[in-house]
């Protein structure tokens, strides 16, 4: 009898997959009673701790699904950057090969970021998928931001006589800058390519809005203290005044993700949580997304030690490059940091917020790039200076006056778009031209 009992769930299963989820909130059969094994939209029996999304009825690590999976990736433009993966061995063997090759071992490296990137922002979405909504938001922003993170400890690594500094502060604004401006600029224009207007919940885009502008206010202080008494002191007096004031304003920015953290994981859950259900409703792909062939456990943790390990071995002859390429050719430091480094560390969470958008989930997406800019703001760029802090660098937040002007400007022109809880393919062009000015008169910044 009780063989029969979970046919009859099964086929429950089956009829909620037919009818895009039916009546449960998960794709789970609504009929639920205590004792009985769960079964999720594909009919596989739900493993305790795992949400019904994401998973995936095996377990353990099956090599040829593993593949499989990873290469059929999570959106079309995602599976055509896995095209990408031959430049991971091509850009590891130039590299010991042919080291006097600058240039080329420049360019495959940073090409053979891009897969690897994707690998952890797919990764980290499989899962995510298998956790509830809000934890898995958050755990998908950070591990998107791994990348970022590596690079940063490298340049750090790496800086002899503070010749990296200048990079890794601009790579800090440049990061911010390419999800507020290029990213959401291009999730509005995605998004409202298919529809009239898109709109988003004010619960995620205030909370974003004013945390922004607060970060933003906190790394242009040292720059404002320089700018405000560099003609009083001396200049060693200053440098060490403003080093001080920076580690500081770390620690501040640090305990104020923390206090971000604890305010979406606790104390205001439920309502983002309701917020992110509500957004799953508007997905006309969800159907084919609950369908798909997922990774176990045991695969997203292998995938995403696989990524961080290319990740960091290409982050590493990268850097290496940098203070030769900026000698030798015609790209300065300025735009390195600003508009090169940024745009490949932050390619796996750009694919998959545009991908959001795309599919009119833009709580999602706004959750995803205001997320990543707070992280960059309040997280990476503290972890950055206490770490140098810690190494004896001289490693500050002293942004020059250009940067700070680029990084307020444009944290006020993304919150007047987001003020009116719509947006549209218009003003996702104007955030993408902003951008586009910002990287040109970086361009012509002299070192």
């Amino acid at each position: 009898m009780q063989g029969g009992v979970q046919q009859q769930k099964v086929l429950d299963g089956e009829d909620a997959t037919v009818q895009k989820l039916g009546t449960g909130s998960h794709g789970m059969s609504s009929n639920s009673e205590p004792g009985l094994p769960r079964f999720n939209h594909n009919g596989h029996p739900v493993t305790r701790g795992i949400h019904p999304d994401g998973e995936s009825g095996r377990k353990w690590l099956h090599p040829w699904h593993f593949l499989r999976i990873c290469v059929a990736s999570s959106s079309l433009i995602s599976k055509f950057v896995n095209i990408l993966w031959p430049f991971v061995p091509a850009a590891i063997a130039v590299h010991f090969a042919r080291p006097e090759l600058h240039f080329w071992v420049f360019s495959l490296n940073y090409i053979a970021m891009v897969p690897t990137a994707n690998l952890i922002g797919f990764a980290g979405q499989e899962l995510a998928r298998k956790l509830p909504k809000v934890l898995g938001v958050l755990l998908e922003t950070f591990l998107g931001s791994i990348v970022e993170i590596v690079l940063f400890m490298v340049l750090l690594s790496q800086n002899e006589g503070d010749s990296l500094i200048p990079v890794i502060k601009s790579a800090i604004l440049g990061s911010i800058l390419a999800n507020l401006l290029l990213c959401l600029g291009l999730c509005f224009f995605v998004g409202g390519m298919k529809r009239e207007k898109q709109s988003f919940d004010s619960g995620v885009s205030e909370v974003g809005s004013g945390l922004l502008l607060t970060a933003g206010f906190g790394l242009s202080i040292p720059c404002a203290f320089d700018l405000a008494v560099g003609t009083d002191i001396d200049a060693a007096e200053l440098e060490k005044l403003v080093l001080n004031i920076s580690r500081s304003t770390a620690v501040v920015l640090l305990v104020a993700f923390i206090i971000y953290v604890w305010f979406q994981m606790r104390s205001h859950h439920t309502i983002l949580h309701t917020i992110l259900e509500m957004d799953e409703e508007k997905d006309a792909d969800r159907h084919r997304d609950l369908a798909k062939a997922k990774l176990t456990f045991t695969e997203c943790i292998v995938a995403l030690l696989i990524a961080l390990v290319c990740v960091s071995m290409h982050a590493i002859f990268l850097v290496q490059e940098i203070e030769i390429i900026v000698e030798q050719t015609a790209i300065s430091d300025m735009f390195m940091g600003l508009i090169l480094v940024p745009l490949v560390e932050k390619f796996a969470e750009h694919l998959t917020a545009i991908d959001e958008a795309w599919d009119n989930q833009m709580n999602f997406a706004l959750a995803h790039i205001l997320g990543s800019s707070l992280q960059t703001a309040l997280l990476n760029s503290s972890l950055v200076v206490i770490v140098g802090w810690g190494l004896n660098e001289n490693m500050d937040l002293n942004f020059s006056v250009f940067q700070a002007i680029l990084l307020i400007l444009s944290i006020l022109v993304v919150n007047n778009f987001l003020r009116d809880g719509e947006s549209n393919y218009l003003e996702g062009a104007l955030c993408v031209l902003v951008y586009i000015i910002i990287a040109v008169a970086t361009f012509y910044y002299p070192n």
